[in-house]
């Protein structure tokens, strides 16, 4: 295949940090951005060379963004798959819908795991409260009851301590589809990041251990070590033959948690990842220069560490507040997301440091 030219535009689902990012890779790259989000404040439009704002069902604006773009990629994984099938009649869309649809649906992502010889957590599907009831019989307490469709950073998640607590966690995900998931005792979290090419070269990123704040991502470290750096090898393996299963172009991203009895399956998420903000300067090739690359259809980038280590840590709430601190380390990588007002939860960017 011909890769697309410098000068062609690629169009985003999504205006987020994400989008953000990887319009400014693109940008480096000779590449035009246009953002397709309903957002009022849109972190990637700011840096990007177009935008259209609306909703992702409006089938008016698809169809005009769909003429004004030349490949289409997304930059989170709760854009509907409607849209998607819509866009890909029009305009190549990667990643496809399969590594879409497979990542929205808790139970279908642990199913398609489980069948390639992956290994998730103990899980059973919720669609009431008697099910619930009923899975934890068979699976205990403690628990987590996480909805099955547009959950992320710990939403739509409810922790359950003992059986008296299923009701208040039914309440607490709005009494949605879930699934509930024994708890995995673990030593460390770890992911993998990966990009693949249109012709099937796969490369990976160094494995970042995962630390994590009130279900939000704090800190990654990279390389990891320890019983995640033994168990990265297998994991790596697991995620080459998921990409391959979903024929899957661009970044792609799996969680794992490091067990006694190996690495167990958290999470993919088809696209860059925040566990991989480190490599804009810890690796040769970011994860967002390599999902540019993919998306058009150019060969991958290197992915071997630029440094000894490095390490990314999460600005949220109102720590990016703090800016003029930041900035004033010159060892500090500082991103912010221009997002303005910062609250409690909210990902208002990042600081990474290398070791040289």
């Amino acid at each position: 295949m011909t890769a697309l030219p410098p000068g062609s535009t690629i169009g985003i689902l999504g205006g987020g940090q994400l989008g953000r990012m990887l319009a400014v890779a693109a940008a480096q790259l000779g590449y035009r951005c246009h953002i397709f989000a309903p957002d009022d404040l849109s972190p990637a439009a700011e840096v990007s060379a177009m935008h259209t704002r609306a909703d992702y069902d409006d089938e008016a604006m698809l169809a005009q963004f769909a003429e004004a773009v030349d490949v289409v990629t997304y930059e989170f994984e709760n854009v509907p798959a409607a849209t998607i099938a819509r866009l890909s009649a029009a305009r190549i869309t990667r990643p496809g819908i399969k590594a879409l649809k497979v990542a929205q649906d808790r139970l279908e992502e642990k199913q398609f795991v489980a069948e390639l010889g992956g290994c998730p957590a103990p899980h059973a599907p919720v669609d009431s409260l008697d099910d619930l009831h009923a899975a934890i019989g068979r699976i205990g307490t403690p628990a987590i009851l996480k909805a099955r469709r547009f959950g992320y950073d710990g939403k739509g998640q409810a922790r359950l301590a003992t059986p008296a607590d299923a009701d208040a966690a039914w309440d607490a995900i709005g009494r949605q589809p879930a699934v509930l998931e024994g708890f995995v005792r673990f030593e460390q979290e770890f992911s993998v990041i990966l990009a693949r090419g249109v012709d099937g070269d796969i490369r990976h990123w160094p494995v970042a251990e995962n630390r994590h704040r009130d279900g939000i991502l704090a800190r990654s470290t990279v390389p990891a070590m320890g019983l995640a750096a033994e168990q990265a090898p297998g994991a790596i393996a697991f995620a080459e033959k998921l990409a391959g299963a979903l024929d899957h172009v661009g970044v792609l991203t799996l969680e794992f948690f490091a067990t006694s009895e190996g690495p167990i399956f958290n999470e993919m998420a088809p696209r860059v990842h925040n566990s991989g903000h480190w490599t804009i300067e810890g690796a040769v090739t970011s994860q967002f220069e390599n999902h540019i690359r993919a998306v058009v259809g150019l060969p991958l980038g290197d992915t071997a560490l630029a440094a000894k280590a490095a390490e990314m840590t999460n600005l949220i709430g109102d720590e990016a507040d703090d800016w003029a601190a930041l900035f004033a380390d010159p060892a500090a990588h500082v991103h912010l997301y221009g997002k303005g007002a910062s609250r409690p939860g909210r990902k208002m960017g990042h600081v990474t440091k290398l070791t040289l």
